[in-house]
C-alpha cells in the first residue's frame, strides 16, 4: 500500500505535499509546524504593524506542533505510541532546554512512545516559525 493522506484537522501545506504518506506498515508524516489550520496567526508568534515577527514563544510553537502531530497521526489511523522516529528543526538551540522539557511531557514515561529522536539547528524555516517536527510511525 502507497497513500497519500491530507489530514482535515491539520494545517494546509505550504507546498505540493501531504500530510502524510503511508508505505506499507509505515507512515511518514511531513515536517508539521505549529500553524493551525484556518488560522492566519502561528501560535506563539508576536508581530509588529508591519508584519515582522518581534518575538515567539517556543513553549506555545512545540505544543501546538505536537498537537498538529498527534491529529495527523489520528486521521491517518495512527496512534501517539506508533512513532518509532521523531526529527525536530529548531532555529535556535538556544531553545533546546525549553523545547526538551516540554517534549518529555508529550514523549517520556509511563504508556508514551520513546522513539528514535534527531534534533537539529537550522537556519531558517520555510515560515516563521521556531520549531518544525517530522515522524514516522508503525502502523501494526
Amino acid at each position: 500500500m502507497n497513500e497519500s493522506i491530507l489530514s482535515p484537522r491539520g494545517p494546509e501545506p505550504v507546498g505540493p505535499y501531504p500530510h502524510a504518506k503511508r508505505a506499507g506498515n509505515l507512515l511518514f508524516v511531513s515536517g508539521m509546524g505549529p500553524r493551525q489550520r484556518g488560522a492566519g496567526d502561528i501560535p506563539g508568534v508576536t508581530r509588529d504593524a508591519a508584519g515582522n515577527v518581534v518575538s515567539y514563544d517556543i513553549e506555545t510553537q512545540c505544543r501546538a506542533v505536537f498537537e498538529n502531530i498527534r491529529m495527523i497521526l489520528e486521521d491517518c489511523g495512527a496512534k501517539w505510541a506508533d512513532m518509532v522516529d521523531v526529527t525536530v528543526f529548531l532555529t535556535d538551540m538556544n531553545d533546546f532546554a525549553t523545547y526538551n522539557r516540554v517534549y518529555a511531557e508529550y514523549f517520556a514515561g509511563p504508556g508514551k512512545p520513546f522513539p528514535a529522536r534527531t534534533t537539529v539547528e537550522v537556519t531558517r524555516l520555510p515560515t516563521p516559525i521556531a520549531i518544525e517536527v517530522k515522524v514516522i510511525a508503525s502502523l501494526g
